[in-house]
């Protein structure tokens, strides 16, 4: 599907969903955007996903998928080759539909709620930013004529991992009583199979995974018991619910929706039925909620598992209760308001691109794991694409935002890869690695999904990305704790497998030391694959094997914990220098007479296919090219060469990330939602300010706008990090030198102020950015240094702010010769 083009200027009045900055507000249903709305109004808590469909579900025209999932709770699938090889993966592993406890329908002397009869009026859902809430109001007219007003809150409880809740009000306008009956369930039923070509969408198997054990009642509560038929992973979910009536009332209570489909499929719940008095407000809460066997340690699910989880599902739903809905909503306020006060990024001149930003930041808060055991999806917990797989997105492109906004989750997700250390080993044995561990390329409980090797499996760079985000954790925060017990082992474990994929080659022509090079290997780039020598894996590996023996070095210090590791690893003594030695010797290729360097061996031997030339009806190349006319042309799907310049940026000048953005350019289609925010940071770095703004648009509302016209099977959390990525290492120019941040901002000319807030180590910094000055302020924390354009600042409790005021340069931009003014901030007198 081509591209949507972008609209430069993102102040729309007719933006469907509004701009105002803390809200998306649909005035209108809208049958023809039903599917994206379901996962751009999805609720999360790194845990539980509840996609943004109406409680009613399928009777609103449009609902495509209206889904619960869990974060790690998976199905699996033989893969099947038409030509066996060894080593290949063997089992997809995918997210699967789970229970969901928001169903509900209702009628009114008889009369079912259905949106397509009678009529409706005053209709608004709102996506409340702030508070992680969707609410809904609207007027139903019945074709009888009678008048009720619908109401709806639902949260999903970030201070609860396994509680979501729902409150659904009616009222009788038309100044007569009725009699209302509301069924309440626990839909379990199979949705529509999403069956696609496209190997972006997920399994067509993830809405008929489960298979019923169990249905147990207790009063208002119902539970259900699944496992998933292949992989056994035992479920229980369930729902609580009450009804209260205004005036009271009597209310009838009975069991309904028992009957089984042919799918083994049950929708249990409660009928409830009051005589409502005229002018009567009805109101249902229910609390759900979910917890699998992933969730509870192995003693507690020792004897009798399935009870173990009926039995702590009935507690967190009896917690719940307990405190009542607006509980759960003052405690969720509570949560959201600590962290929008780390996490919020200001931008004022542009109210599209603001709400943007804030939209992006809930989602990734709402994707990723906080337990150690998960990790964060492509597609987060808001759809099923991709299958629900994590890949090196996590560390390169989510990790730093929150590293530097909530250190405490980027810790987890570092857990998570140490937790899923056997199954590295065993796939490096699988790939005839003697040693080490080498990650998979799609995962989601250790095991390689990857069924297209070409650009799964041989992203070796896996490893160094994971590397590279312990060494970023541990120069920000200094927690020496995480390196002795995990971060050590996994930077040893990752490291080992360089060795044995690369190898030396012999002197070059004019007579220099043997160079280690690594061949067969596919980088960022999946529209280059199986390459020698990529330069960003080459250029990541090297710095990888140099962190792994520096960490040698340092654990000297700390002998208990050395002779631990390399006891448990079997390190042997000479390693270390083993990879210092292989690191000296990278290879990373160079074109001096171009004075660029070449994505790879090969890639400039190719014919050009630069995006100007391509019909723009065959985009992505992907679904339109087979894989080997792709391969043989220079011509890229996302920043490759560019990104290991703007994560290794202390070693590459100015001028070759010039020439190097210069020449790559033309040839990248950003097929890859990854792809725009990285041209667009080395844009900034360069003084190409126009067109780091323009690729910044481009990305920061990919979502929002639906820009790969595939947001319905979830939204893209590599892009919405990589929006933060390019106002923070963007325009702020933020890099880290060795834990010292350093930062070159600049103000888009759009712009009037941009304002965040980063922690490094104990310190938290606000740095703000207007026209008159760039300035400084330590909020927390007794010190910190940082760098400002070269210049040396150390923030104190006593002296805790400091100003550069703002100067206009002139900044030749490319060889284009094209120029721009920007705002650059010098030193205050």
């Amino acid at each position: 599907m081509p591209e949507k083009t972008n609209n430069n200027n993102n102040n729309d009045a007719s933006d469907p969903l509004g701009l105002d900055p803390w809200r998306l507000v649909e005035s209108a249903p809208d049958a023809q955007n039903a599917a994206l709305r379901e996962a751009l109004f999805a609720l999360g808590n790194g845990r539980i996903g509840v996609r943004g469909a109406h409680e009613e579900g399928h009777l609103w025209p449009g609902t495509w998928q209206d889904s619960v999932y869990l974060n790690g709770y998976h199905e699996t699938e033989e893969i099947h080759y038409a030509e066996n090889a060894n080593g290949l993966a063997r089992e997809n592993q995918f997210i699967v539909d789970v229970p969901n406890g928001t169903a509900i329908r209702w009628r009114i002397d008889g009369e079912a709620f259905d949106p397509t009869h009678g009529a409706l009026e005053g209709y608004r859902r709102c996506y409340d930013l702030q508070q992680a809430q969707l609410t809904r109001e609207l007027v139903w007219v019945s074709p009888r004529g009678r008048r009720v007003a619908v109401s709806s809150r639902r949260i999903v409880c970030f201070a609860r991992e396994h509680v979501y809740a729902v409150e659904y009000a009616l009222r009788l306008l038309d100044g007569q009583g009725a009699r209302i009956e509301i069924d309440s369930t626990l839909d379990a039923g199979s949705g529509p199979s999403v069956a696609s070509d496209d190997p972006r969408v997920g399994s067509a198997k993830a809405s008929h995974a489960l298979e019923l054990l169990a249905v147990e009642r207790s009063g208002e509560r119902v539970t259900q018991t699944h496992r998933t038929r292949r992989s056994g992973l035992l479920l229980a979910s369930a729902i609580e619910q009450a009804l209260q009536v205004d005036p009271l009332a009597p209310v009838e209570a009975v069991d309904c929706g028992d009957d089984v489909d042919s799918g083994d499929a049950v929708r249990p719940g409660t009928r409830y039925s009051v005589d409502a008095a005229p002018g009567a407000r009805i109101v249902l809460t229910k609390y759900c909620a979910l917890v699998s066997v992933l969730d509870l340690s192995v003693d507690v699910l020792a004897d009798a598992p399935a009870d173990a989880l009926r039995a702590h599902v009935a507690l967190q739903l009896a917690e719940a209760r307990r405190a009542g809905f607006a509980a759960l909503c003052a405690e969720q306020q509570q949560f959201l308001e600590r962290f929008w006060h780390d996490a919020d990024v200001e931008i004022a001149g542009d109210d599209a691109l603001q709400q943007g930003m804030r939209f992006n930041l809930l989602h990734l808060l709402q994707s990723t794991g906080r337990d150690g055991r998960t990790n964060i999806a492509a597609k987060g917990v808001t759809g099923n694409g991709y299958d629900g797989h994590y890949f090196w997105d996590t560390e390169i492109y989510v990790f730093p935002v929150l590293l530097h906004t909530q250190p405490q989750i980027a810790r987890k997700l570092l857990e998570y890869r140490h937790r899923t250390l056997p199954a590295a080993r065993a796939r490096a044995r699988e790939l005839n690695h003697r040693h080490g561990a080498l990650f998979p390329w799609r995962t989601i409980g250790g095991g390689e999904c990857s069924a297209y090797f070409p650009a799964g499996t041989a992203q070796v760079h896996i490893n160094a990305d994971i590397a590279f985000a312990v060494r970023r954790y541990w120069e920000v925060t200094g927690d020496t704790d995480f390196m002795l017990a995990q971060g050590a082992e996994l930077v040893f474990e990752t490291a080992r497998i360089w060795l044995s994929h690369g190898h030396y080659v012999g002197a070059d022509d004019d007579g220099g030391a043997p160079r280690f090079c690594l061949h067969t290997v596919t980088g960022p780039d999946e529209y280059t694959a199986l390459v020698d020598n990529n330069f960003y894996t080459n250029a990541m590996a090297r710095s990888h094997l140099r962190f792994a023996a520096e960490i040698a070095q340092w654990l000297i210090a700390h002998p208990d914990a050395r002779q631990r590791i390399a006891e448990a690893i079997a390190l042997s003594a000479d390693e270390p220098a083993q990879w210092q030695r292989a690191a000296d010797a990278m290879y990373l290729p160079y074109d001096a007479a171009r004075g660029i360097h070449p994505q790879d061996d090969g890639f400039l031997s190719k014919p050009r296919w630069e995006v100007a030339a391509m019909d723009p009806a065959k985009r992505p190349l992907l679904l339109h090219y087979h894989p080997l006319v792709i391969y043989r042309h220079q011509v890229c799907k996302q920043a490759d060469v560019l990104l290991a310049l703007l994560l290794l940026s202390e070693q590459f000048d100015i001028a070759d990330k010039r020439r190097d953005f210069d020449y790559y350019e033309p040839l990248t289609t950003h097929d890859s939602s990854l792809s725009r925010c990285i041209f667009g940071i080395v844009a900034t770095e360069i003084g190409c300010h126009d067109k780091a703004y323009r690729y910044f648009v481009a990305g920061a509302r990919t979502d929002l706008d639906d820009h790969h016209g595939n947001t319905r099977h979830g939204v893209h959390t590599a892009a919405m990090a990589g929006a933060w990525l390019g106002v923070v290492a963007g325009f702020a120019g933020l890099r880290m030198q060795r834990g010292v941040p350093a930062f070159a901002p600049h103000l888009p000319a759009a712009w009037s102020r941009y304002a965040f807030k980063l922690r490094v180590g104990a310190a938290q910094l606000r740095i703000e950015v207007d026209a008159e000055a760039c300035r400084y302020r330590l909020l927390e924390g007794d010190i910190i240094a940082l760098q400002h354009r070269g210049i040396g600042v150390e923030l104190t409790a006593d002296a805790p702010s400091a100003s550069f005021r703002a100067t206009e340069t002139t900044t030749a931009t490319t060889a284009t010769n094209l120029e721009t003014t920007s705002i650059a901030f010098s030193e205050t007198p």
